[in-house]
């Protein structure tokens, strides 16, 4: 049996309902956030469906120097603090130095290590002494069972509120896969676990100047990983995925969410 998580209002383990971790990769404007997030706050309160929103202030590890990061750190959470008190959401947000960490945990209810960054000691204390949940991404690089030596770092401050967030695992150049296995041997930490279905069909760097990736997969993977008995779901959406500014190839339509969630709702509850 797994640690419960509280995000806000949301409840995340086992014997509780499956979460959904959603928005889009990055903040794209103030309007374009706003409006994702009151779509997805009515797709929640409609279907009674735990929701932590999700969008980053700052893409520090983007392909090229010219693509769009992001508002930056100030503007980025002025925009998530309107979303958490607008909508009444509870909102999770990347970091990637550990000031950044002490800043972010002011306005937002948990804190995301990035995968790439997951290794890194003094962010990984960082987000832990702030006492806020932290989630943190598996890098692309690890075995599931190196995530024990995250979960000590982070322990070592006295914060249990941890998640761990299985987003593919290097597969040759340019190419990730989905090893259900994974989900299972982190649960074993005693941590819930998130399956990132749309980061799980990326293709690091096949773009060129960005990453590709098969989005068409997603929900799919989002299915297996539910049937293997993972704790929430994490997903980027967004309304017209071809326009947007990161992971444009691997993002979730908003329209397409409601008939998945349906399915994966079912999934769980016959896991469950």
């Amino acid at each position: 049996m797994s640690r419960i998580v509280a995000i806000g209002s949301v409840r995340i383990g086992r014997g509780q309902r499956l979460a959904l971790l959603a928005g889009p990769c990055v903040i794209e404007s103030r309007r374009s956030c706003l409006d994702i997030a009151a779509r997805l706050s009515e797709f929640s309160r409609s279907n009674g469906i735990p929701l932590v929103f999700k969008a980053s202030y700052d893409k520090a590890n983007r392909s090229s120097l010219t693509a769009w990061r992001g508002p930056g750190l100030a503007d980025g959470l002025r925009i998530l603090s309107e979303v958490r008190k607008k909508f009444r959401l509870p909102v999770l947000t990347d970091v990637h130095s550990p000031a950044e960490a002490r800043a972010a945990a002011e306005v937002v209810d948990a804190i995301q290590i990035p995968a790439f960054l997951c290794r890194q000691t003094d962010l990984v204390v960082a987000a832990g002494e702030t006492g806020k949940p932290v989630n943190v991404k598996k890098g692309q690089f690890m075995a599931p069972w190196d995530m024990r030596q995250v979960i000590a770092k982070i322990e070592s401050t006295g914060n249990r509120q941890i998640l761990l967030t299985e987003r593919g695992v290097c597969f040759g150049y340019n190419n990730l896969v989905a090893d259900m296995r994974s989900l299972l041997a982190m649960a074993e930490t005693g941590y819930p676990v998130v399956f990132d279905a749309t980061h799980s069909v990326q293709r690091p760097g096949a773009g060129g100047d960005h990453s590709g990736g098969d989005g068409r997969w997603a929900p799919a993977l989002a299915r297996a990983a539910v049937a293997a008995g993972c704790d929430a779901v994490f997903m980027e959406v967004h309304p017209v995925p071809a326009k947007a500014l990161s992971d444009s190839e691997t993002s979730l339509a908003l329209r397409e969410l409601p008939a998945l969630w349906r399915v994966l709702r079912k999934i769980h509850a016959i896991v469950r």
